[in-house]
């Protein structure tokens, strides 16, 4: 998966209103991203991602990015695309607070708008490593809710 940066937003950016949460797992840390839809719970939980470096209300979106993936399944698509954003932060320096996902017959295709790391700003609290398999999993509940979970290597 690779990122297409856009210096200018075709599209308006998503306020960030979602639900997702961090579980302890050894060393390392989960996130679980819940949602409407499939893509709702992706977005949620690549916040989760964000919230474990930085608080995302504290990035700005003034660069945009376009991720678009094929995959087998939800899971390995969940995983996926949240190495393509750990590959942004660590080798791009970018930070990312705001995301719209869809979904759709196998295929994922991703927007996300962020800002270069500030250090001094974004004080950064760790370095994710990368998503595992460890844990990923990627289900809708009796009530029609979607979850995305993985664990985190950091």
């Amino acid at each position: 998966m690779q990122a297409h940066p856009r210096e200018s937003p075709e599209t308006s950016i998503p306020t960030p209103i979602q639900r997702w949460e961090h579980y302890p797992h050894e060393a390392d840390m989960g996130v679980r991203g819940y949602g409407a839809t499939l893509g709702e719970a992706f977005a949620a939980a690549a916040t989760a991602m964000t919230a474990i470096v930085t608080d995302p209300a504290e990035i700005e979106p003034v660069q945009h990015f376009t991720f678009d993936c094929p995959g087998p399944d939800p899971e390995l698509l969940l995983y996926d695309f949240l190495n393509a954003l750990v590959y942004e932060m660590a080798v791009e320096g970018r930070l990312f607070g705001r995301f719209r996902v869809g979904v759709d017959d196998g295929n994922l295709s991703a927007e996300a708008w962020g800002e270069p790391v500030d250090r001094l700003r974004h004080q950064p609290a760790v370095e994710i490593k990368g998503a595992t398999f460890t844990q990923l999993a990627v289900w809708q509940t009796e009530e029609g809710q979607w979850v995305a979970q993985c664990v985190l290597d950091i």
